[in-house]
């Protein structure tokens, strides 16, 4: 697979707009868990290496189980998310699959078993900036970096 352009130099004016918008989510008040969440879960969706690979490390660095984060694209069938996080990710993957879901008011009745209205509609925007992400770099091929092999000590 190779890039097929760099899509923040072709529109930089679009690329501020996504990236101010990121911005936004990071700021909101949402806790850190949250928005991990719902960035690897959507990226998982939607088959983004590059967003995947960003966001396990981001995870991890952030002090996020290799367990917690290396089940999340298996969550039904883990019992390591607590009802909260539960709740998060079956949105998640409404939302993320909106066409197919409609947002279902099982998914939506859940959420609001554990979040304000206001936290519903942060989390939704957080979602709503993943799969923006998801779009650009899957479109377009965005290549993630190859890390280094571990040295055996």
């Amino acid at each position: 697979m190779q890039a097929r352009f760099n899509f923040a130099k072709a529109a930089p004016d679009a690329y501020k707009a996504v990236a101010a918008l990121e911005q936004y989510v990071q700021e909101s008040g949402l806790e850190r868990r949250f928005i991990h969440l719902i960035k690897l879960r959507a990226s998982q969706i939607n088959g983004c290496a590059y967003c995947v690979d960003m966001h396990v490390k981001e995870s991890r660095h952030d002090g996020l189980s290799e367990q917690w984060i290396n089940l999340i694209c298996v969550w039904r069938e883990s019992p390591v998310y607590d009802a909260k996080e539960r709740a998060l990710l079956g949105w998640v993957d409404a939302v993320t699959r909106i066409a197919e879901t409609g947002a279902p008011d099982a998914d939506f009745e859940a959420l609001k078993g554990h979040f304000t209205e206001e936290e519903i509609t942060k989390l939704t925007v957080a979602i709503g900036a993943i799969n923006i992400w998801n779009r650009l770099a899957v479109g377009f091929r965005s290549q993630h970096p190859i890390d280094k092999p571990a040295q055996a000590a």
